[in-house]
C-alpha cells in the first residue's frame, strides 16, 4: 500500500508542477434535514455521512455531531498527511493514532453569553509506531504540522460567507427568495 500511496503522491506533485492551475481545487459537501429532530444527512462525493447530536443536547445519538466531525477531520487529515509524506520519504509506519480534544463553551452556542460559539482551543496527541529514527519521525512531524490542510484551516482566520434562501412548500416553480447573506 505504501508504494501505491507514494506513486499517487508523486504523480500528483508532478501533475501540479507541470500544470499549476490544477492546484486550485474545490471541495463540496451538502447537508439535508427533512425531519423534526437533529438527524442530518451529509453527502460528500456520493458518500452519505450521518450527523446528529447526543441525547443530552437534544439529539437521538445516532451519529457524531458537527463539532465532533471537525475534530475527526483534523485527526483524519493528520493521519493521511503522515502516510503521504512518510511514503515519499521512505519511512515505514506501522500505526498512527491521533487523539483530538476541543474545548467548547455552550454559553456561546446557546446565546447565553458573549463568548465564541465554537471551540476556544483544540489540542491533539499523535502516536506513531515506527522502527524509523526519532530524527526522521521528527522531520516528518514538522512537515505534517506545516502541510495538513485541516490544521492549517483551523490555525488561521479564513473568510466564510453564505446566504439563506427561502422556498415555499409545494411551489412547483421552486421560487427562491434570498432572506439573508453574510
Amino acid at each position: 500500500m505504501t508504494d501505491t500511496i507514494k506513486a499517487s503522491v508523486e504523480h500528483l506533485i508532478s501533475t501540479v508542477k507541470s500544470n499549476p492551475k490544477l492546484a486550485n481545487s474545490v471541495f463540496r459537501a451538502s447537508t439535508y434535514s427533512d425531519n423534526p429532530d437533529f438527524a442530518v444527512r451529509s453527502e460528500v462525493r456520493g458518500f452519505t455521512v450521518p450527523i446528529d447530536e447526543p441525547r443530552d443536547l437534544g439529539g437521538t445519538d445516532t451519529a457524531p455531531n458537527p463539532v465532533e466531525l471537525l475534530l475527526a477531520a483534523l485527526g483524519g487529515c493528520q493521519e493521511i498527511v503522515y502516510r503521504a509524506f512518510a511514503a515519499v520519504m521512505g519511512i515505514e509506519i506501522e500505526r498512527i493514532e491521533v487523539h483530538v480534544k476541543g474545548n467548547l463553551d455552550l454559553h456561546g452556542f446557546l446565546g447565553l453569553a458573549e463568548v465564541p460559539a465554537g471551540f476556544s482551543s483544540i489540542s491533539f496527541t499523535t502516536r506513531i509506531v515506527s522502527s524509523d529514527s526519532p530524527e526522521r519521525i521528527s522531520r516528518l512531524a514538522a512537515l505534517v504540522e506545516k502541510h495538513c490542510p485541516v490544521q492549517d484551516t483551523f490555525a488561521r482566520p479564513i473568510p466564510v460567507s453564505g446566504k439563506v434562501e427561502l422556498m415555499q412548500p409545494g411551489d412547483p416553480a421552486g421560487a427562491v427568495e434570498i432572506i439573508a447573506s453574510s
